[in-house]
């Protein structure tokens, strides 16, 4: 089985830029996108043979997630069932017989962080989410979650200390959900890779040098360890500021 997740970084604009292409050569059995920034109505996308869970922020051109799915889930819910967090569209969830599917959007501390007492809410609610839905049956969960846990997941460490996405509350937040028996499936199977990944700032053309951030993941119950495949980055699709990321499991 294999699964994708890709911020997309407004997926009308994305479109544009070859995402069908990108779609359909990979031939995702589940294929989850963050940030589509659009309303219902606002694009028709004909994706044969999957069916689609969209989860709207009530905010117009903001945040935003979707999952394509070829095979049907048993129950689908949209967001977590806290009115506080389920305004911006950030969470998807699909049941399936022997695994739940979460796509999520995780919230940006934003400029001068702004937004992080927010953020330490979010995650601490979301975790425990997890941790719920995980005693229920495992997890894949997926996304953009907004931090480079480690100094080897981003390109400048020092500099980049107390800014968004690298302070020591965010990362602290990600060790708290690794260590409740959850697997950050590409360090898994690459502990050591660097220059891995996954977004890049437009506005400083870090792409073509390679400065980047590693903050979208595939991140698995620990019960679904003998099931992981391979974890990958497809670095080389553009289309978004952001890139694809991949997990095959068994």
């Amino acid at each position: 089985m294999k699964l994708v997740s890709w911020n997309v970084n407004g997926l009308r604009a994305c479109v544009k830029k070859g995402f069908l292409d990108y779609f359909e050569e990979v031939n995702a059995d589940m294929f989850c996108v963050q940030e589509t920034k659009l309303q219902e109505g606002q694009i028709d996308l004909d994706l044969e043979g999957y069916h689609q869970y969209w989860n709207y922020a009530e905010k117009k051109g903001y945040s935003g997630t979707a999952i394509f799915t070829k095979k049907e889930p048993l129950s689908v819910k949209y967001g977590v069932g806290i009115e506080e967090h389920d305004q911006e569209g950030r969470v998807i969830t699909l049941e399936y017989e022997d695994f739940y599917l979460v796509n999520v959007y995780t919230p940006n501390s934003q400029r001068e962080l702004a937004r992080l007492d927010y953020r330490m809410t979010w995650e601490n609610m979301f975790r425990e989410y997890l941790k719920e839905l995980d005693s229920v049956k495992p997890v894949i969960l997926c996304g953009d979650l907004n931090v480079a846990h480690k100094e080897i997941d981003l390109k400048n460490p020092s500099s980049n200390r107390k800014n968004a996405g690298f302070t020591d509350e965010e990362r602290g937040k990600m060790t708290e959900l690794l260590e409740a028996d959850f697997i950050d499936s590409f360090r898994y199977f690459y502990p050591d890779k660097e220059d891995a990944y996954t977004w890049w700032s437009y506005i400083t053309k870090a792409r073509e040098r390679n400065a980047g951030w590693r903050i979208d993941y595939f991140i698995v119950s620990k019960k679904l360890e003998k099931r992981l495949i391979d974890a990958q980055i497809h670095s080389e699709i553009l289309g978004s500021d952001h890139c694809p990321v991949v997990l095959e499991i068994e």
